[in-house]
């Protein structure tokens, strides 16, 4: 049978697979749910301070909401514990407290961490509020806070299903664990959060969540969560009230001050180290509230610096370019304006930039969201079917981005988008449309269409293969999600041409057509009314088939694929996956069928076990053959009481062909930190990678080992999220068959920037 044939086969069995959740199980009737509470809030009665302690005359008659529902693991049963949320307001800020008991308050999981430490924070107990500032029911923004007072934000979009915790806000919490629990205070001001223009009353959308993580992370709300619509914010509380509320002046500036000096080993590995000149980069960011709304930002000569090293990848045996997510605070503001089913839009094309400026806001139902920056350098990224290679121009380019979204209806969006970068004999514009249409409450299609011209100079054109003179190509994504309560159905296609460019986003494949189809069916252990499975708390089984084909129709990719994930006590959850995979590489089709593993569990506060395991039918890309790979991937966390957090990973993978090995890598990965307090840390990191080859096994010179060390030493004082000082140091060592591992340069860095808002 033909690899054609053997993959609409595939795809049809997955349907037919899927076809007794479809006809024949019933859905668990969920029952009817009260429709959630409103409050309507009044001025605060008294001045509030911010210390944890909720003893001020305000919350006696702030807004009260009780945390009444368990949604997970339970169904909107009662919690097993009480909790209460308090909101009001005066004129420049929003108040939000929390009193939250515990029959156990020893048993409390509260450690120190640098705040957004997403990952370590989760496993805590802590409390969580939305505020959806327009009620539209389309973006959010969140605020988290542990019993020790640390603190994580981020926006959260519920059109791209989008919850980007690198976005930073300056406000204001406190906390006290009690005999009872734990309180906490939180302070917003408003010209951290953009709303329509005040002066008349408002009604948002709010949400509360407490995290109470045991054998069980139980997970409760002050509205009941319906397993029967594929919304959030559609079903949050409303809250109605802030007459006359301002955001002051919004004004901020943010001076910086960066430092540096990297020293390195001119005659390696063998010579002196070499000091390099110290350098100075003063800079300012400025941020301007044109309406509550609408956000200016601008920078001139701004700090980029990251401090936080990149979290390390093998790239042993890979086709395309590697995913490292943004962490610069500039691009990072808005950000979720600029957000489209394809990843058009990627900052960190933007390596070195002169300057930078940025508009981002809503106006009544338009959204809206431009940048554009100068940078030093040009980085390009060459896609194709087969694979990607870069290059990096030392020429200036200009480049800017414009992002419109309008709402249609109260789910419904219609948008467009234009990116583009011009340069010396060098431009790539790419513009298009895109629209989400809530179809009902279980329903909802996304579509998107771009259209890019690119021009390379001859010369790089030339080098890297690419078409000479002015080229253009096109790109189209269509989805479809049906959701209910236990039922997923999937159905995607993508096409994008040979000669689509998206130049100031991440696309590191074209000419591809893909038609990508699953269906999912879960089952809860905790049903309504308190019954709890036996032995899980949900089970989820999935069937997913694809076919990705060339522009000329040559298949390059299939996959059917067969899962199953169980969630039970400890908070342990197993992924299993089979797939039967296939693969064209340089004229052949390899079959790449594997098995995969995920499993994670988290037994007591502060410790967290999890494992990959993948073993894989593969493609030697170096040497164009069929190869079979082994690959694991432990990872731990420890959290030595409140101060102290271990983090330690360990990638591995070997590569073989005919039982004869041809690699074998390994990355390990650790990080130690020493949490003074919610402010201030001082934190080590270690990157080790190692990679051995058989010479033999190659057909051309390779050098039989190679290995890399990366060592970085950080202090961090944060007053607030823009209001820093970091001192840091970091080395890079490498090595090989005939050298041990030598330090090649190092660096010291200062840095310290301080916001004043106006």
């Amino acid at each position: 049978m033909s690899p054609s044939k053997k993959t609409n086969t595939w795809i049809l069995a997955a349907f037919l697979l899927a076809l007794p959740c479809l006809a024949g199980q019933q859905q668990e009737a969920a029952g009817k749910f009260p429709p959630p509470q409103s409050l309507t809030l009044t001025s605060s009665a008294s001045a509030i301070r911010i210390d944890g302690s909720l003893d001020e005359e305000a919350w006696k008659q702030a807004g009260k909401l009780d945390i009444a529902y368990e949604w997970m693991p339970g169904e909107n049963i009662a919690p097993p514990v009480k909790s209460e949320c308090f909101v009001t307001y005066d004129h420049s800020r929003l108040y939000v407290a929390f009193r939250c008991y515990d029959p156990k308050p020893n048993e409390i999981r509260a450690h120190l961490m640098d705040r957004d430490a997403i990952d370590t924070f989760i496993q805590d107990d802590h409390v969580t509020f939305m505020v959806d500032t327009f009620n539209d029911e389309r973006r959010a923004f969140q605020f988290r806070v542990n019993p020790l007072g640390v603190q994580a934000d981020a926006v959260f979009s519920e059109l791209d299903g989008f919850e980007d915790f690198s976005w930073d806000a300056i406000w204001e919490s406190a906390a006290e664990i009690t005999a009872f629990g734990y309180t906490i205070e939180v302070a917003i001001p408003f010209n951290q959060l953009r709303f329509a223009k005040g002066g008349t009353e408002q009604t948002w959308g709010f949400g509360a969540d407490r995290s109470y993580p045991r054998s069980v992370r139980y997970r409760m709300s002050t509205y009941v969560r319906d397993r029967n619509r594929n919304c959030l914010l559609c079903q949050f509380n409303k809250i109605t009230g802030f007459q006359e509320i301002s955001p002051g002046n919004n004004m901020q500036f943010t001076p910086t001050f960066t430092m540096n000096r990297t020293d390195e080993r001119a005659d390696f590995p063998a010579g002196d180290m070499k000091s390099g000149e110290v350098k100075t980069d003063p800079g300012i960011t400025a941020r301007w509230g044109i309406t509550p709304s609408l956000m200016l930002n601008a920078t001139a000569n701004p700090d980029f610096s990251q401090v936080e090293a990149d979290v390390a990848q093998l790239d042993v045996n890979t086709r395309f370019a590697l995913y490292y997510p943004e962490k610069r605070p500039f691009f990072l503001e808005g950000a979720d304006f600029f957000l489209t089913p394809y990843g058009a839009v990627f900052t960190r094309t933007v390596a070195d930039p002169l300057w930078g400026g940025k508009i981002t806001g809503k106006l009544g139902r338009s959204a809206v969201g431009f940048f554009a920056a100068q940078d030093r350098i040009t980085n390009l990224i060459f896609p194709s079917n087969q694979g990607s290679s870069s290059a990096s121009l030392d020429q200036r380019v200009d480049g800017g981005v414009f992002r419109y979204r309008y709402d249609v209806g109260r789910g419904s969006t219609l948008g467009a988008l234009y990116a583009g970068r011009v340069g010396n004999d060098y431009h790539n514009h790419a513009a298009g449309v895109d629209g989400f249409f809530r179809l009902g409450k279980n329903d909802q299609v996304v579509f998107q269409f771009l259209r890019s011209q690119t021009r390379y100079p001859d010369s790089l054109a030339l080098e890297f293969g690419q078409k000479q003179g002015e080229f253009g190509g096109n790109a189209l994504f269509a989805q479809y999600i049906h959701q209910t309560r236990n039922l997923m159905l999937y159905a995607a296609y993508e096409d994008s041409d040979p000669g689509f460019r998206a130049d100031s986003g991440f696309m590191p494949r074209v000419d591809t057509r893909m038609i990508d189809l699953e269906t999912d069916y879960v089952f809860f252990g905790r049903r309504a009314g308190g019954k709890s499975g036996q032995w899980f708390d949900r089970l989820r089984f999935w069937v997913r088939g694809y076919r990705t084909t060339d522009h000329s129709g040559r298949l390059t990719d299939s996959r059917l694929a067969l899962g199953s994930t169980y969630e039970g006590p400890l908070q342990s959850q197993v992924t299993f996956i089979g797939r039967l995979n296939q693969e064209f590489y340089n004229g052949e089709t390899y079959d790449v069928s594997d098995l995969f593993l995920v499993a994670g569990l988290k037994p007591a506060g502060g410790i967290r076990l999890g494992l990959t395991a993948n073993m894989a039918g593969a493609v030697d890309y170096a040497n164009s053959r069929a190869a079979r790979a082994l690959r694991l991937g432990p990872d731990a966390e420890f959290g030595l009481g409140r101060h102290v957090n271990f983090n330690l990973a360990f990638n591995f993978e070997r590569l073989s062909h005919e039982r004869s090995w041809i690699y074998t890598a390994g990355l390990i990965q650790g990080r130690a930190i020493y949490n003074f307090n919610t402010r201030c840390f001082l934190r080590a990191i270690v990157q080790l990678r190692n990679v051995e080859r058989d010479p033999a096994m190659y057909g051309f010179p390779v050098d039989s080992r190679s290995r890399s060390l990366f060592t970085q030493f950080l202090f961090s004082y944060k007053l607030n999220a823009q209001t820093v000082l970091f001192i840091g140091y970091s080395d890079d060592s490498l090595g090989s068959r005939d050298v041990e591992l030598a330090r090649a340069d190092r660096t010291f860095f200062f840095k310290v920037g301080y916001a004043l808002v106006l």
